[in-house]
């Protein structure tokens, strides 16, 4: 179907995907099941504005997509996934089949990867502590820079 005979439903259910990285085909199959209509791949690279195909979108599009794409990179909250509740629930119930089906190769690296996602391995947060959990200490020590030189070049010949 041409971009034309599109409703604005449609067209806008198509802009708000593309704004949310969905690849046209995604977009394609989500049209034929929401709406019924078939549209060609090539038709639904035109509503991207980001996309040589979408250079000549009309502004009301261009501005829902840029509405959309902002909304969409703020908000994790509604993507299910971005909660650890909810990817260690998925997890539990992937290693429960797992053993169920006698794989415990593959139940033991979900068991792994439960166990990192709870001490925190899939984030940049690192925290470094002391000798038995306490604050890390901090002594400054003062060298000429002779005993700078030399302790420099120890490290270097294995001495230090």
């Amino acid at each position: 179907m041409a971009r034309g005979g599109l409703k604005p439903e449609v067209r806008a259910f198509i802009v708000q995907s593309l704004a949310c990285f969905d690849t046209p085909s995604i977009v394609m199959e989500a049209v034929r099941k929401e709406f019924g209509v078939e549209i060609a791949k090539q038709s639904i690279e035109g509503y991207d504005p980001t996309k040589r195909a979408g250079r000549n979108l009309a502004p009301q599009w261009r501005e829902l997509f840029a509405t959309a794409r902002k909304s969409f990179l703020e908000d994790t909250a509604d993507i299910a996934i971005s909660h650890r509740a909810v990817r260690l629930r998925s997890l539990q119930r992937m290693a429960a089949k797992a053993e169920e089906m006698r794989n415990l190769p593959l139940a033991a690296s979900l068991l792994e990867q439960a166990a990192k996602e709870v001490g925190n391995a899939f984030t940049n947060r690192r925290e470094l502590t002391g000798k038995d959990g306490g604050a890390v200490q901090v002594v400054a020590t003062t060298m000429t820079p002779k005993e700078a030189a030399d302790a420099y070049a120890s490290t270097l010949h294995g001495d230090g």
